[in-house]
């Protein structure tokens, strides 16, 4: 394949029917840095069903020069296509710069699509100041029990992540009317007691305690 050096040429390789030849495009753009090339990946990224090509793409686009780059990632979080939001998502805890922490909004935490949600807790992480990591743990506590295992999992991590700022929101949880999200909150406190216990595990743990009390042996 020869190597994508215009932005028409790069969207044309990006279409291409085998994603090995996809995948060795991106890597050229991201290997140019080429700016010309910005709309393209970004275009891409919106539509892209491979894992490792996206990822490549992203690659590619953190090799640009960043204050681009970032100007139309954040057109991207107001995309009706949930793939782009969530790779812009995704590049920006990959770029990491702090300024941008303010783009992770509440309705990108809660968003409707699952990757979007996950992809905005990860650079929620990555991203947030040490002085609101409270606030950011607050909000994502509203969002135990979502999902099926991945999800949650997913959701214990960053949780975990965000360190003692999450204790005592999660004893809070704990005692919550819904089920399934205090079912998870005690999985994720297990999970932060003993790293190694392992997920299902832990929620194993968190419905025997629900079921038979806290004293139960």
């Amino acid at each position: 394949m020869t190597p994508p050096t215009s932005p028409g040429g790069l969207a044309s390789a990006l279409a291409a029917g085998d994603p090995s030849l996809r995948l060795r495009a991106a890597l050229e753009a991201g290997s140019r840095a080429d700016p010309g090339l910005l709309d393209a990946l970004i275009d891409r990224c919106a539509v892209e069903p491979d894992f490792y090509v996206r990822d490549m793409l992203t690659w590619a686009l953190t090799r640009l020069p960043h204050p681009a780059v970032l100007d139309r990632l954040r057109l991207e979080l107001g995309s009706t296509r949930p793939q782009a939001r969530s790779q812009a998502l995704h590049t920006l805890s990959k770029i990491g710069d702090a300024r941008t922490w303010e783009w992770i909004t509440p309705e990108l935490l809660g968003d409707d699509d699952d990757e979007v949600a996950r992809s905005a807790w990860r650079a929620a992480v990555v991203l947030v100041p040490s002085g609101s990591r409270e606030s950011v743990a607050g909000q994502l506590i509203g969002q135990l029990g979502r999902g099926g295992r991945d999800l949650q999992l997913s959701l214990s991590r960053t949780l975990i992540s965000l360190g003692e700022a999450i204790v005592p929101l999660l004893d809070a949880a704990v005692t919550q009317r819904d089920a399934v999200a205090a079912t998870h909150a005690r999985a994720t406190m297990a999970l932060m007691d003993e790293p190694e216990l392992g997920f299902d595990a832990a929620i194993h743990e968190a419905r025997r305690v629900a079921a038979l009390g806290p004293q139960a042996g």
